[in-house]
């Protein structure tokens, strides 16, 4: 029983399919990572914690500030995947997302180590703005590429059939 097909109407009827799915992928694309202001908002956090940690706090300030900077970031975490709008299973966590935040995490913290060497032999104050200022433009310069890049993974990943 074979059953006559219009080629005409096959591809009309694939682009109808296909339109909403490119919808879906640039929305993904969109609010991938909560956006920019999650970013924005991690960075200033950072940069503050940092800041923050020029000033030669004793061990209970050091370690009541490295709670607060944990709890601050789980609350934007939190905050961000409550807005998410898109979830779609194959976007949920994948290698390139794992590969990004490794990086991003031996980025950011390898210039925060360096950074904190480099200035160590100037006042704690002054080397704490060094090092604050040096991590948070790192971290951000990291985050916008790498956030794209994981998101196209979901639309690679989808073409290939996974």
């Amino acid at each position: 029983m074979s059953t006559p097909v219009d080629a005409e109407q096959a591809w009309n009827d694939l682009q109808r399919i296909r339109v909403p799915q490119e919808r879906v992928y640039d929305e993904i694309e969109r609010s991938a990572s909560g956006g920019p202001g999650a970013a924005y908002a991690t960075a200033a956090i950072m940069w503050v914690f940092l800041a923050g940690q020029g000033l030669d706090l004793p061990l209970w300030g050091v370690l009541l500030s490295l709670a607060v900077y944990v709890a601050l970031l789980g609350a934007v975490a939190a905050i961000c995947g409550r807005r998410s709008r898109m979830r779609l299973h194959h976007s949920r966590c994948n290698r390139r997302m794992s590969a990004m935040f490794a990086a991003g995490a031996v980025v950011t913290g390898g210039t925060t180590l360096l950074s904190g060497h480099l200035a160590g032999g100037l006042e704690p104050m002054t080397a704490g703005l060094i090092q604050a200022t040096a991590s948070t433009a790192v971290f951000l310069l990291f985050v916008g590429p790498a956030r794209r890049w994981v998101a196209d993974s979901v639309r690679v990943g989808e073409r290939a059939g996974r």
